[in-house]
């Protein structure tokens, strides 16, 4: 078993996360208190990690302390990946970032994320069923005659999201419907991540990012935004294109493939990265852990 880790995104976030692992895991505990002290904010308590301020720090804190309990019991991985926000979690996992700095600099990127949002509030829209690439091409070029409207995440052959503004995104969405696109399912965030509408956030986080010391890395991650893995010269200027430019994790895990993973286990609230795991590489074992129940599930397996 040659493992891969996928670090969660936003989006399978749930009440209470988290909870029944911090009762009952001494190593995610340590985390949680670690994360909760370079935040001055007690990530333990369900009212900090439900509050949609602290989301993005909850679900790192959550992913890391995951793969906290995990590096007492399995080897480390051969690679990894996270979508988006995952980045974070794999970097503080792969040591390029300490948990102090990463946690501290995941909740700086909330906070300027949010503020270009309500500069520029905008809209993201997922089409799970999108092989028409031409098609899709007309509707950017109609959306676009209305406002911005670009690809934000790759995810899968068939998955695309779009986003930029409001009537951009709605202009393009029309457009697919009437030429027979069936599933168009609007997203409920309040910033369209990965478009230029987060321009001023990447600027923000491109002034952050200087004072961040990063280190080598003790496994390869991923980047969704160059396909290649991370490394200490190009972690700043890859972080900031990252919430400017589209996500490519289709991508991401066909290089996992390629460097020889066999099993993936996805490390954060839901499980959606698992399913794109599943579709883009039907050979390898795809897992996930985000409770105390898929915890001791993946370790049965992996007993075996």
């Amino acid at each position: 078993m040659q493992l891969g880790y996928l670090f969660s995104g936003q989006g399978g976030q749930f009440p209470d996360m988290g909870q029944d692992l911090y009762r009952q895991e001494p190593r995610y505990r340590q985390v949680i208190s670690a994360a909760s002290s370079a935040l001055s904010v007690d990530l333990a308590d369900p009212q900090i990690s439900n509050d949609p301020r602290y989301l993005q720090a909850s679900i790192v804190a959550m992913s890391t302390g995951i793969f906290n309990i995990l590096t007492a019991e399995l080897p480390l991985p051969l690679a990894a990946s996270g979508l988006s926000l995952g980045e974070y979690s794999g970097l503080i996992a792969s040591q390029m970032l300490s948990l102090e700095a990463g946690i501290r600099l995941v909740d700086d990127r909330s906070r300027y994320m949010t503020l270009a949002g309500t500069q520029q509030p905008g809209k993201l829209v997922a089409l799970p069923k999108m092989t028409d690439m031409a098609l899709l091409d007309q509707a950017l070029k109609v959306g676009q005659q209305q406002g911005i409207v670009t690809v934000a995440n790759y995810n899968t052959r068939k998955q695309v999201v779009i986003g930029g503004t409001i009537a951009g995104v709605d202009a393009a969405s029309a457009f697919l419907k009437d030429n027979g696109t069936k599933r168009i399912i609007p997203l409920d965030v309040n910033a369209a991540s990965h478009t230029p509408l987060m321009a001023p956030a990447s600027e923000l986080l491109k002034k952050r990012l200087a004072s961040v010391v990063s280190h080598s890395a003790a496994f390869p991650v991923i980047s969704n935004t160059t396909k290649m893995p991370f490394t200490p010269e190009t972690l700043p200027q890859t972080l900031c294109q990252q919430l400017v430019q589209p996500t490519y994790f289709r991508d991401c895990l066909q290089r996992l493939a390629a460097l020889g993973v066999t099993t993936t286990i996805e490390l954060g609230p839901g499980h959606a990265l698992t399913g794109f795991a599943k579709k883009t590489l039907p050979d390898v074992t795809a897992w996930h852990i985000d409770s105390l129940e898929t915890l001791n599930e993946v370790r049965q397996k992996v007993g075996k």
